[in-house]
């Protein structure tokens, strides 16, 4: 069911090692020719276009995209108890970690009157997606807006697609765990047409809607399939963003100690999300990669979304990867850089200090992925397809801009004015050197 790739014994240049490792076959590009025209009709038709696609993409065209605050409320009074207690620990949690991830402002005095102060600001108004489909994410909703309150940003909004069993609402759910958190600006808009409306705001074409829909964002965050990840790299430049955070993935570095019931449970959970999804074992351990194997089959078929869980499995971005030992496996799993990777080695904390690339790592027997897309505290919008190489998970950092404050004395301007000039000329921009040199004539 499962592919096996064997790297037992060969040694691969860095390049060779990350073409071996199974991907997706899915490229950003392809999906970028589709979304174009969809982003330049946003722009120019506003709601309009908003309504239409509704209808195109999800069956349903909707009356309101922007969610009354009626519904919103409803969906808070309908949610079951269970779930609401889940929910709000879940933001308790997640708010604490992210509350200790703001920066702290500096000052350095590098010589009397010569100063230099830096200070973190909040952007002003951030667009955060929910996305749908297959499955509901009142998680997403926690993961982005904790991070983005905590960061301070004043105006927030939300976008998730319009449901047709909700009459053309995002899923009750959704707008509950909004409720909970006090967003009230929410939109029922799904997939590239919410990252284009973030961007570049949207006109009213109903009276429901106002002369403007949507005002324009300066951050767009959130998860989202290969056509929402191929918006957000096309508006980027006129908006800020998180990452292009595309199917989820899921890597376990296990050696023979580890347990094949958890590794196979663990694989399977990620599988779940989408037939897409990619879920890799990296161990030394043939005995372990049987045992997961003979496991994986049957656990598969018992959960309740077998079919895209074994279609997952057996795609080619799926495998148990064999490595001569568990050294040898943090050099595969730091060249794969999963969004979630598991350490369950002996010595998992040592190893884990080890991995340079991930979005975010679990470690030990006790901490499976499913901890952290509800309860861990950390965020679970993170970086896929290796983008873990150069980018992180979100958070606070995603939503606050580093402002630099100079001031400088007379003197201490005039200290180093000669040396200032020395550089200006170099550069060939005597200009430069002149306006220093003008202060002191």
């Amino acid at each position: 069911m499962i592919n096996r790739l064997d790297l037992r014994g060969r040694s691969l240049s860095a390049r060779e090692l990350i073409e071996a490792l199974p991907r997706a076959e899915v490229r950003v590009e392809d999906a970028a020719a589709v979304v174009e025209p969809i982003i330049a009709a946003v722009r120019e038709r506003g709601a309009a276009e908003l309504r239409d696609l509704a209808e195109r993409f999800d069956g349903v065209r909707p009356t309101h995209l922007r969610v009354p605050a009626d519904d919103v409320a409803r969906a808070l009074l309908e949610l079951d108890p269970a779930v609401r207690a889940a929910i709000e620990e879940s933001i308790s949690r997640v708010r604490a970690v992210h509350a200790a991830q703001l920066p702290a402002p500096f000052t350095v005095d590098l010589a009397p009157g010569a100063q230099v102060r830096q200070r973190w600001v909040p952007v002003r108004r951030v667009g955060l997606y929910v996305p749908g489909g297959l499955a509901v994410y009142p998680s997403s909703v926690i993961m982005n807006v904790v991070a983005a309150q905590e960061a301070g940003v004043r105006s927030l909004a939300v976008a998730s697609p319009p449901q047709r069993s909700g009459g053309g609402l995002p899923h009750p759910t959704i707008l509950a765990a909004c409720a909970l958190l006090g967003i009230d600006e929410i939109y029922a808009v799904g997939g590239a047409q919410a990252i284009a409306m973030f961007a570049y705001g949207a006109t009213g074409s109903e009276p429901q809607d106002g002369a403007i829909l949507c005002e324009p964002v300066n951050v767009v965050t959130g998860p989202g399939n290969v056509y929402v990840a191929a918006a957000k790299r096309l508006v980027r430049g006129v908006v800020g963003i998180d990452a292009e955070a595309g199917t989820t993935e899921i890597a376990i570095l296990a050696d023979a100690g580890a347990d094949p019931g958890h590794v196979a449970a663990d694989l399977i959970s990620q599988a779940e999300h989408d037939p897409a999804a990619a879920a890799v074992l990296v161990t030394p351990s043939v005995e372990l990669a049987s045992a997961v194997e003979a496991r994986l089959t049957d656990a598969a078929l018992a959960t309740r979304h077998s079919e895209r869980v074994l279609q997952a499995l057996a795609g080619p971005q799926s495998a148990i990867v064999l490595v001569d030992s568990v050294d040898h496996g943090i050099e595969v799993v730091d060249a794969y850089g999963a969004e979630h990777l598991e350490i369950q080695t002996a010595d998992a904390a040592a190893v884990a200090e080890r991995i340079t690339n991930a979005g975010a790592i679990f470690v030990g027997p006790y901490s499976p992925v499913s901890l952290g897309d509800y309860m861990a505290g950390s965020n679970h919008v993170l970086p896929t397809g290796g983008c873990a190489h150069f980018a992180s998970g979100l958070g606070v950092h995603s939503f606050i801009k580093a402002v630099q404050v100079i001031e400088y004395s007379a003197d201490a301007l005039e200290e180093i004015a000669t040396r200032i000039v020395a550089f200006a000329d170099a550069e060939d921009l005597p200009a430069h050197g002149e306006a220093v040199q003008a202060r002191f004539v």
